[in-house]
């Protein structure tokens, strides 16, 4: 884990120089501050793991300083130090938010234990949360599975979970790449941290900008109050950015510099903020190419791309499906309450031969179903309702298409419909227009094979 980080606020030059030597050299880093003023803007840029603040400074007193701090951030302890101290005081400022009051001259050693112990205690409650969180989410485990692909991604992915480098990790829609993002969280060393994911390619570019990096007050219409961006949520944790290709060209510049020197303003500030979080991003797009093709900044690729995890598709790990549905329906019974469900041996030959497009998510939506309109019982193949190309009947129409073939259909299908025109085309499928673009490139469909001649 990283460094734990302090906030000097002292108005004494010589009194900051002697207390940051001695914390820098058992293992603190120190930011510092001489007044009211710079002490609000470096706690709100530093984000420290504990404040220690001076009762009298040049501008004012600790007592007006205290709330505004936990207005900032009320997570971080606070201890003010006097020279002047007396009952009546320490109860306010107590009351005023302060975790300890100390007497000037303190003597280092003791504020030492002093801080270890509010950074101990901040952290313990921190762990708690995250282990509540957990608790509620239930156990992930991407690796369900006997198949060598799915056990070589697991030693890759044991190989780099103690590592703070970014990942990203590529696949298929649905084949779980936001579940082994959560377990290279949960299994590493800032797992008692927040685990923040959010999804790119739901948000237009203001509202991603917003929601990554926060915004002030006034900031644009409608904004009216000051507010925290998931950026800073995940500080000290993780930040999950799922199908990252489809993050707009005007974000990515902001995310590449939080990579580079973790600093980032929010909308309408002017100051910047510290912030320590490690990435991990995903995408079903072949990013490399979208770099080289200048659809996705170059810079940000090679930052991002630092540790790549590939999950394969489940048509490429046959042998993993029975085991992966056995898993899923146990899930599902103890969901409601009731022990798993089984499977006759016709619906495992059915679920192994079937393409599975939408992968993991397609295969628990459709035993989910068959559970709850099942009779009871064991699964039959007479319980499986897969999904079928439109224009054919039977649930088993797409039994034997590969995922690119499903794919190369249902795009032929709309270009026909939108005679060859790409804007609506792109529009129809719900992606954007150069998503579009890559995918006739990647599955040689000649666009104008579907435009119909003027009449």
């Amino acid at each position: 884990m990283t460094r734990t980080r302090i906030l000097l606020v002292d108005d004494e030059p010589g009194i900051r120089l002697g207390m940051r030597g001695f914390l820098t050299a058992h293992g603190f880093d120190v930011d510092e501050a001489s007044s009211l003023a710079e002490a609000q803007e470096a706690f709100r840029a530093t984000r420290p793991d504990v404040a220690v603040v001076d009762y009298r400074l040049t501008d004012g007193t600790a007592l007006e300083l205290l709330p505004r701090l936990k207005d900032i951030d009320a997570s971080v302890p606070l201890v003010v130090l006097t020279g002047h101290g007396s009952i009546e005081l320490a109860v306010q400022a107590v009351k005023e938010g302060a975790e300890q009051f100390l007497t000037k001259p303190v003597e280092l050693a003791v504020l030492k234990v002093v801080l270890d112990r509010l950074v101990a205690q901040r952290r313990e409650r921190q762990r708690l949360l995250a282990e509540r969180s957990r608790v509620t989410r239930g156990r992930v485990d991407p690796f369900v599975g006997t198949s060598a692909a799915l056990r070589a991604l697991q030693a890759q992915a044991e190989r780099i979970i103690e590592s703070d480098s970014p990942v990203l990790i590529t696949g298929e829609t649905g084949s779980g790449k936001s579940v082994l993002a959560r377990w290279l969280h949960e299994g590493g060393p800032r797992k008692d941290a927040p685990f923040v994911d959010l999804n790119c390619a739901a948000l237009s570019k203001d509202l991603l900008d917003s929601e990554l990096f926060g915004h002030e007050k006034g900031a644009f219409t409608g904004a009216v109050a000051a507010k925290q961006g998931l950026l800073e949520v995940a500080d000290r944790g993780t930040l999950f950015l799922d199908e990252i290709g489809d993050m707009d060209s005007a974000v990515q510049p902001k995310l590449l510099k939080v990579l580079e020197e973790k600093r980032f303003r929010r909308l309408g500030d002017v100051r910047d903020r510290r912030v320590d979080v490690r990435l991990i991003a995903a995408t079903h797009q072949d990013l490399g190419a979208g770099a080289r093709e200048k659809r996705f900044r170059s810079d940000l690729y090679f930052r991002v791309s630092t540790l790549i995890l590939h999950v394969p598709p489940l048509r490429e790990r046959p042998e993993d499906i029975v085991g992966l549905a056995h898993h899923v329906l146990a899930e599902l019974g103890a969901a409601r309450g009731r022990g798993g469900v089984g499977l006759q041996p016709d619906a495992e030959v059915a679920l192994t031969r079937y393409a599975w497009p939408g992968n993991i998510r397609e295969l628990r939506n459709v035993l989910e179903r068959a559970v709850l309109l099942s009779g009871g019982g064991p699964l039959s193949r007479g319980d499986l309702r897969f999904e079928a190309s439109a224009g054919e009947s039977g649930s088993d129409a797409d039994d034997n298409l590969t995922l690119e073939e499903l794919e190369r259909r249902h795009i032929e299908r709309i270009l026909r419909r939108e005679n060859g025109h790409v804007e609506r085309a792109a529009a129809r499928l719900g992606i954007p227009r150069s998503s579009l673009y890559e995918r006739l490139k990647r599955l040689g469909i000649n666009r104008s094979g579907f435009q119909k001649p003027d009449p």
